[in-house]
């Protein structure tokens, strides 16, 4: 395939997806530090976010983003969405005309309440804008274990295209003409595994984390709908599938913050102490804004944004869900 592969990011899942790439396709990775670059080129490893884990010896990595970008037939955006606009900025001199762009992240942006595709057109009018999403784990697709993942875009020749870099035979890779769903999924299931591992937190067992995971779902599905998103989406790998995997595995940063938020922790401490981004902590506030503006009730996502934000603690959260009004239809429509 005569095609090459920029990752902007050098964190745990934009270094996965660029070894990923770098097994069918000439790959280059743009690190800010010096020292990580380094290491990916000469250890081909990344120890600080995969520590234990090769990377495909193919696998290039630079500190020099217009050497990173310039030939570039496809870039791939791995940087937390805070950081989104700012780094497509870097890009956009050096991004040649028309080549596509993936998003790997899972959030909003702040103040604007943008999706990162739409930050995409914004900043790069005129570029193909993808995602790539599902229930992507970075240290078990390293360690061989079979995932599945989704492309999103509505331009089904760049799908095609994009499936045939990242496809292998462990990691396969479905596309969904449905980018409204596929991001609004991966953002708001991040807040939902905030709640889910403050039950994890306070050990309010199996029962009680199972309801809030379902009724997470029925959240994040009626406000995905509400703002253009597609039913089957949300019951598929960019939705419950992603919303399952980040809910229940101990590798979920935003399940760990939830459940130091159960044990009793400030919000404050455990950011701190962490060295990777919890997309699900500043998108709780984001997600009230929309919930608010499309007029849809979410009572899991009202409680996270009151922990992380308002000072409320977890016990509160969960007194709060359990007082709330829980009679009527499960399914108050034909959809969620």
């Amino acid at each position: 395939m005569d095609i090459s592969v920029a990752v902007i990011g050098g964190g745990s899942w934009g270094t996965t997806v660029a070894h990923l790439a770098a097994h069918q396709v000439p790959t280059v990775l743009w690190a800010r530090r010096g020292e990580l670059a380094a290491e990916i080129n000469e250890q081909h490893s990344n120890e600080r976010y995969l520590p234990g884990y090769k990377l495909h010896p193919a696998l290039r990595s630079t500190t020099d983003l217009a050497e990173a970008v310039e030939q570039a037939d496809v870039i791939v955006m791995g940087v937390p969405s805070q950081g989104f606009r700012s780094a497509l900025e870097l890009v956009a001199p050096h991004v040649r005309a028309w080549v596509p762009v993936v998003s790997l992240t899972k959030g909003l942006e702040q103040g604007t309440r943008l999706r990162m595709t739409q930050l995409i057109n914004e900043v790069l009018p005129g570029h193909p804008a993808a995602v790539l999403t599902g229930p992507n784990l970075a240290k078990e697709i390293l360690a061989g274990h079979a995932a599945a993942a989704v492309i999103a875009t509505p331009d089904p020749v760049v799908a095609d295209c994009l499936q045939r870099i990242f496809h292998m035979n462990l990691f396969r890779i479905y596309t969904n003409p449905d980018v409204i769903g596929c991001e609004v999924a991966g953002a708001l299931k991040n807040v939902i595994a905030i709640a889910a591992g403050m039950a994890d937190g306070l050990g309010a067992g199996d029962n009680t984390k199972s309801a809030v995971i379902t009724r997470g779902l029925a959240e994040l599905s009626r406000l995905g709908e509400a703002m253009g998103g597609q039913f089957t989406t949300f019951a598929g790998l960019a939705g419950m599938g992603d919303l399952l995997a980040t809910c229940m595995s101990q590798q979920s940063r935003n399940r760990f913050v939830g459940e130091q938020l159960g044990q009793g922790h400030s919000i404050d401490e455990i950011i701190a102490d962490m060295n990777m981004v919890a997309e699900g902590v500043k998108t709780s506030r984001v997600v009230m804004e929309l919930a608010e503006e499309y007029g849809v009730e979410m009572a899991i996502a009202s409680e996270v944004f009151a922990v992380c934000h308002e000072g409320a603690s977890a016990q509160d959260a969960y007194r709060g869900l359990i007082r709330r009004e829980s009679s009527g239809p499960e399914y108050p429509s034909l959809s969620y």
